[in-house]
């Protein structure tokens, strides 16, 4: 009989101070001013906008989820800005992103650079291997879980607050021993490994993120506007790091899951943005209305109606007429997940190819003169 094969021992990683790595993007360089005049569109796409920003503000006046979900191209593409405007104007209701989402508006909250080249760095064995991202957003997750935070709360409250403070080792370890079933227990014994294991003191671990003002994350916590991060263990530059936990992500992941399905039952009459995000948008949403669906059920409640969706990306969604519904399995849109996912959820779907800054450029100026 064979041995089972051996994971990878991760905690032998050798990362590196980020300020070594070449990063691609400087915050001042993409950032987009929500005053400037938007680029041009075509007329039909711009119509499109404008039907999106009258749906919102419909959905606002009766109470209704309005759900921005977003890829983190959004963000290395500067859109930052214009995604705190929508949220200080309460146009926006619930965020919603992926792992990526968070590196990128940490590193450039922290260090205004964020992006690396993947190709050159995987050759060299350093793609991801940077000390401070990996080692300040497992911080956040794991102290942030002691207050049953998710990731969302926890980045932003890290952001905004320039670190976190650490309980003492004693404490955790007490709370462990009189407490071993308490709901917190897995989250306080991870912590305690982690300050064991890897040399964190007790007290305040201060962490400056001066351009926190441009961080989605810092300014949603700012303004109270849930924001839920949905990453995948192992899809993320945190798993290359000797402090990866995968525990820990899971945890506040988990909790994001559950915040994330509390804006789909306020999607009666609503609507959903889903910009630029190809896998967790379509995913995390099918599961989540399914679960509202299935609650609303039991109690005899209709299930979730007359929501509209805007997708938006930069692919040509297969040249299919996605208002005739779905495609048949022999069409290659069929499996174009970002669209099929959302035009199976009820409601109404709308498809745009357009860029991602173009469109929220646009609909931050339409909404802003309604």
């Amino acid at each position: 009989m064979t041995n089972p094969p051996i994971p990878l021992d991760l905690r032998k990683l050798k990362v590196y101070p980020l300020a070594q790595r070449h990063s691609m993007s400087q915050i001042e360089e993409i950032l987009i001013k929500p005053d400037s005049a938007p680029p041009p569109c075509p007329e039909a796409t711009a119509a499109i906008i404008r039907q999106c920003a009258q749906n919102i503000l419909a959905a606002r006046k009766r109470g209704a989820s309005v759900i921005f979900m977003y890829g983190a191209h959004l963000v290395k593409n500067g859109g930052a800005l214009l995604v705190e405007r929508l949220i200080d104007k309460q146009f926006i209701t619930h965020l919603a992103t992926n792992g990526a989402g968070s590196i990128h508006d940490w590193e450039f909250a922290f260090q205004a650079w964020s992006t690396e080249s993947v190709e050159q760095n995987v050759a060299t064995g350093t793609f991801g291997t940077w000390d401070e991202t990996g080692r300040n957003i497992h911080l956040a997750l794991l102290a942030g879980a002691l207050r049953n935070e998710g990731y969302g709360v926890a980045l932003g409250r890290f952001i905004m607050e320039d670190g976190v403070t650490l309980p003492k080792v004693e404490f955790l370890e007490s709370a462990l021993r009189s407490e071993p079933s308490h709901p917190l227990s897995p989250a306080r014994a991870e912590l305690l490994q982690a300050m064991r294991e890897h040399r964190l003191a007790a007290g305040r671990h201060e962490v400056k993120h001066p351009w926190k003002h441009i961080s989605i994350f810092g300014q949603a916590f700012r303004h109270q506007i849930p924001l839920t991060v949905h990453p995948g263990i192992g899809y993320d530059i945190i798993s290359n790091h000797p402090m990866f936990n995968g525990a820990a992500i899971g945890r506040a992941a988990a909790h994001d899951f559950r915040l994330f399905g509390r804006a789909v039952e306020s999607l009666d009459g609503g609507v959903v943005l889903s910009v630029g995000s190809a896998i967790m948008a379509p995913q995390v949403f099918e599961k989540s209305i399914s679960c509202v669906n299935n609650l609303r059920l039991q109690v005899n409640r209709l299930i979730v109606h007359d929501h509209t969706f805007y997708v938006v990306d930069l692919q040509d969604g297969g040249n299919w007429d996605w208002s005739k519904g779905e495609p048949p399995r022999d069409n290659a849109a069929y499996y174009l997940r970002f669209c099929k996912s959302f035009s199976r959820m009820g409601g109404t779907m709308h498809y745009l190819q357009c860029d991602n800054i173009v469109f929220l450029h646009h609909l931050w100026h339409q909404l802003f003169r309604s």
